[in-house]
């Protein structure tokens, strides 16, 4: 009797060691589970940033551009002005990723030392003036924003050949500002400005 005792002690033994391997296996693969997991979660915080902190920065070429149109004499808008990065008319078959889109663009650098690039078009098809006839020049208009109701019809202003407007009607400006990070990152920002010819 305990010879047999100390037989089936020898055995459950023996079966212990492969089941401790298999639980330390479990773990180990768990653990390296879960360490990639909190690096995954690490790293889309940290380019989330990034990319906050690159958009804030593209803003400061919003900033100038817009400081320029506001501070610049409307006669002067009808003519492109490479020095400040504006161009007076706009291709509208041409977006951002198109090389000749930033044309005529400046650049400004932050106090981070990021060099952002920003270019002002203003909506038309031709420089010149917006109500040019020879060549005709179709701009983007708006009706002036009224205290009263207008003359003019709802919806009819928006339209890019109507001349009839109840005021002078103003013009719309796309600036567009880019900037590259330093990790190979790269944020576009736009913003629309109406404003009178």
């Amino acid at each position: 009797m305990g010879k047999l005792n100390t037989a089936q002690g020898l055995r459950q033994r023996g079966v212990a060691l492969p089941v401790m391997l298999i639980m330390l296996a479990v773990m180990m693969l768990s653990s390296i589970y879960l360490l990639r997991s909190t690096n995954s979660s690490t790293m889309t915080t940290s380019n989330l940033a990034y990319d906050s902190s690159l958009a804030k920065a593209a803003d400061l070429g919003l900033h100038t551009a817009f400081q320029f149109l506001a501070t610049q004499p409307k006669s002067t808008l009808v003519a492109n002005i490479p020095a400040a990065g504006y161009v007076a008319s706009m291709a509208p078959n041409q977006g951002v990723n198109h090389p000749d889109f930033w044309a005529g663009s400046a650049y400004v650098d932050d106090s981070a030392h990021n060099r952002i690039q920003y270019v002002i078009h203003r909506m038309c098809m031709l420089p010149g003036a917006y109500n040019s006839t020879a060549p005709a020049n179709n701009c983007t208009l708006a009706a002036a924003k009224q205290k009263v109701a207008s003359q003019t019809g709802l919806g009819l202003s928006l339209s890019s050949d109507r001349s009839e407007y109840a005021t002078m009607p103003e013009l719309h400006y796309v600036i567009t500002a880019r900037i590259y990070g330093p990790r190979g990152g790269n944020v576009v920002t736009q913003s629309v400005v109406m404003m009178g010819p």
